[in-house]
């Protein structure tokens, strides 16, 4: 898709790049657009350029406890104060721009209505898309669905909307696209895979639901009822799972993070971001993330011992684990296999085609658990054109999104749904422990916790950690804990005792007068007086400055920057 829609692409970006006082320096102008489906398609093409894909700088994970890279982040660290100006506001509100363009200027074409709706869904889809992201990030934000002609326009100085009229719209621009997008059958051929389908907008309307949902619970919010919010997240996931049962587990998780997982032929890609073609020299578009599983950001302990023993038990209830640990594999024994999954063993051929050796500054970065998931030796090998697609929706997501809200909502889950959902993903990955209500209550386990120590666990290093403590409201205990690294073992590191023995813990897990850890020789990655939560702020990022003083006041400061 990517290969015949970007030459049209270009031609839409300097269509809506142009000056406002001067006409755009190309044939292609609104007297002579919006005229065909032929159109239509090619402006919409313009959406997929800014689809979020591989980060190249870690990720926005960095910002919680799951990753760190060998400087602090900002946001986790608390250093982070109010920018002049910043991509994440102002990138999402062009897209959003581009969305409205097409929305206001597409509905004038000459096409049937069906086959003008189909483009515009797309549209919308993306406006939603956007507008939740800005919703994430900064709460109350300008709802613009209008274009601007000049600079006059009064809605350009708009001020801040609600989130839940924002979020409300994200709703009606989803049903819209749900009702009008193709089946993702049907967009299944070389020349259609990666656009949004039918699923994408369904899928869609579950994230949003649950996060707001959530959200409005655990922050008390008083706009907005976090029920009804929920409710949309079920009946989403419950129209993909019983009624139109387009989608599946892919049946190896290992190899979904590969060339192998690509494709309509995967039923758990939702929406994911076309690269390629694959391993060629020359694609148009590429990325470089198996580099940056090398020379970036690393796992911390924390989230490795989320991963549960083969007896479905963590590791201060289980029977099962190695207490102490004294080699670096004790932490795959009896383990969920998507552990071996995510994390290299020891010595195993990883990075730069070395045996993986902790404290291997060489030939990986840091003193954190090396990132496995999704590295390709050969990807790695092409000069930083990688190919591989990113999955942005999958289907693991709704499953495990449908068990939260269903908990959620009612304070209860059944066994059976349990059954569809957490222990049907567990089962894909050779994981065979089930969670159910009884055993939970005989080991002393929290369900709702248990479904989302599963998301950690099911979707480590892809970008999901921090949103969900955010809504979780859980940012402001675990972000101020000191962060551990990889366990010394003198015959199996790199380095020396020397070298790195005072970032060390001692024999009871003390690190500079404070308790960090359960056991001697793990590595202290940050201290916790070097990270920093606010709460009274920190659960929403600052306005830049240039957007309130050309609002001219209108747009208001969050609280506390």
């Amino acid at each position: 898709m990517i290969k015949n829609f970007t030459l049209i692409c270009i031609c839409m970006m300097a269509l809506y790049s142009c000056s406002l006082d001067k006409e755009p320096e190309t044939t292609l102008t609104d007297a002579t657009f919006w005229k065909s489906e032929t159109d239509l398609r090619g402006a919409c093409n313009r959406l997929y350029i800014d689809l979020p894909g591989f980060i190249q700088t870690g990720g926005t994970d960095l910002r919680s406890d799951e990753a760190v890279m060998l400087t602090p982040n900002p946001i986790s660290s608390g250093n982070w104060s109010v920018p002049e100006k910043a991509d994440e506001w102002t990138g999402n509100y062009n897209k959003i721009g581009v969305c409205n363009n097409i929305i206001v200027k597409g509905d004038k074409a000459s096409v049937k209505e069906e086959v003008k709706n189909r483009w515009l869904a797309e549209a919308h889809f993306f406006r939603a898309f956007y507008y939740f992201d800005l919703v994430k990030k900064y709460g109350d934000v300008p709802l613009i669905l209008q274009i601007f002609e000049n600079t006059t326009d009064s809605g350009i100085k708009k001020g801040r909307d609600s989130r839940e009229k924002v979020i409300q719209q994200c709703y009606t621009d989803l049903e819209f696209a749900s009702q009008h997008l193709p089946d993702i059958d049907d967009l299944s051929d070389a020349n259609n895979w990666g656009r949004v389908s039918r699923s994408a907008a369904l899928a869609m309307l579950v994230r949003i639901g649950l996060y707001e949902g959530t959200y409005i619970k655990y922050h008390r919010l008083l706009e907005g009822d976090y029920e009804e919010h929920l409710k949309k997240a079920i009946d989403a996931a419950e129209t993909m799972i019983y009624k139109e049962k387009k989608h599946e587990l892919y049946p190896d998780f290992q190899k979904l993070f590969y060339f192998d997982g690509e494709g309509r032929q995967n039923k758990e890609n939702i929406l994911v971001k076309v690269y390629g073609p694959n391993g060629a020299t020359n694609a148009i578009l590429t990325h470089n993330q198996s580099a940056m599983k090398a020379n970036g950001a690393t796992i911390t302990r924390q989230m490795i011992d989320n991963f549960l023993y083969v007896d479905g038990l963590p590791w201060d209830k289980t029977n099962l684990a190695i207490k102490p640990e004294i080699q670096y594999d004790d932490i795959f024994k009896n383990r969920d296999p998507r552990l071996g999954m995510s994390v290299f063993r020891y010595q195993e051929l990883s990075y730069k085609g070395a045996l993986y050796r902790p404290f291997d500054d060489t030939n990986h970065n840091g003193a954190g658990y090396p990132i496995k998931k999704g590295y390709m030796n050969n990807e790695f090998n092409t000069n930083n054109k990688e190919t591989v697609d990113k999955m942005i929706i999958r289907y693991a997501e709704v499953l495990l999104s449908y068990a939260e809200a269903l908990y959620e909502l009612n304070g209860a889950i059944s066994n059976m749904k349990l059954n569809e959902t957490v222990n049907e993903i567990r089962r894909r990955s050779g994981f065979m422990a089930s969670l159910t209500n009884e055993f939970a209550q005989a080991n002393g386990l929290c369900v709702r916790d248990e479904i989302r120590r599963e998301r950690m666990v099911e979707f480590l290093c892809e970008d999901m950690h921090y949103d969900d403590i955010i809504r979780w409201k859980t940012a402001e205990n675990v972000l101020p804990k000191p962060l551990i690294g990889l366990l010394f073992n003198s015959s199996e590191s790199i380095k020396s005792f020397e070298e790195i023995g005072n970032k060390l813990t001692d024999s009871e897990g003390f690190y500079n007068g404070v308790k960090v850890y359960r056991q001697a020789n793990f590595y202290v990655l940050e201290e916790a007086s070097t990270r920093s939560f606010n709460p009274g702020r920190d659960y929403l990022y600052p306005i830049p400055s240039y957007e309130i003083a050309t609002s001219e006041g209108n747009i208001k400061q969050n609280p506390n920057w």
